[in-house]
């Protein structure tokens, strides 16, 4: 299969890690040992496709590291994922949340963006902003039955409200049939208090109401891997 086949969508996975408490106790020689295993497979990955890492260590008690992946064909992100679980550290490792989407053209248009190509929205393009916010989200089906273009019209305050907020990028990906979720949106900023009074503007908005599902919430915290991985052990 080749991206065309996709037509050109890129395939989008948010892979949280968690890793077994035992492991660190291991001897330190050990954990490198299995910490260079870990980074080797990751980098070989990222040769082949887009990845990011982010840690949340002390963030979170239930995941410990987030790997963003995006690759024309899931096959690629296949092939990867199993090779990180079978390193030294992966052995130690469990997945309690990993979400899988693709990227689409948004069938709402931006009252700011008028004549935009949309073709820009199949290209997943990562800021490198520090924190990472990330969610599964789904929608009623109430929402799906009103007419389009009063979707439209609801859909304008909420982009409008998140032009606000310039110091916040979303990233909106699409799960619909290949994943429980409906939607994966991933918004990147070096502000979090942005963040939280963005979340907060679109509580009070009309769209808000037809949100049937939008947690868990991921804060996560960009940083190279290996300082990722010694911040596990």
């Amino acid at each position: 299969m080749n991206g065309t086949e996709n037509r050109g969508r890129t395939v989008v996975q948010f892979a949280f890690y968690k890793f077994d408490p035992a492991w660190r106790r291991l001897p330190p020689e050990e954990r490198e040992r299995d910490k260079a295993d870990f980074a080797a497979a990751v980098e070989e990955a990222a040769a082949e496709m887009m990845v990011r890492c982010y840690s949340l260590t002390g963030v979170r008690g239930d995941v410990d590291l987030l790997l963003w992946n995006a690759a024309p064909q899931l096959e690629t992100i296949q092939k990867h994922g199993a090779r990180l679980l079978r390193t030294g550290m992966g052995r130690w490792a469990s997945q309690p949340y990993c979400y899988l989407a693709m990227t689409k053209a948004s069938q709402y248009q931006d009252p700011t963006e008028q004549g935009a190509p949309e073709g820009r929205r199949l290209l997943l393009r990562p800021t490198g902003r520090k924190y990472l916010f990330v969610y599964p989200f789904v929608k009623t089906r109430a929402w799906y039955l009103l007419p389009l273009q009063e979707r439209q019209k609801i859909m304008e305050e909420h982009i409008l409200i998140g032009h606000k907020f310039p110091s916040v990028k979303l990233n909106t990906t699409y799960s619909f049939g290949i994943d429980d979720q409906e939607f994966v949106v991933a918004f990147e900023t070096d502000v979090m208090a942005d963040f939280l009074d963005l979340v907060m503007a679109l509580r009070e908005t009309e769209s808000s109401k037809y949100t049937l599902r939008d947690t868990p919430i991921f804060t996560c915290v960009q940083m190279p891997l290996r300082d990722a991985l010694d911040a596990i052990g």
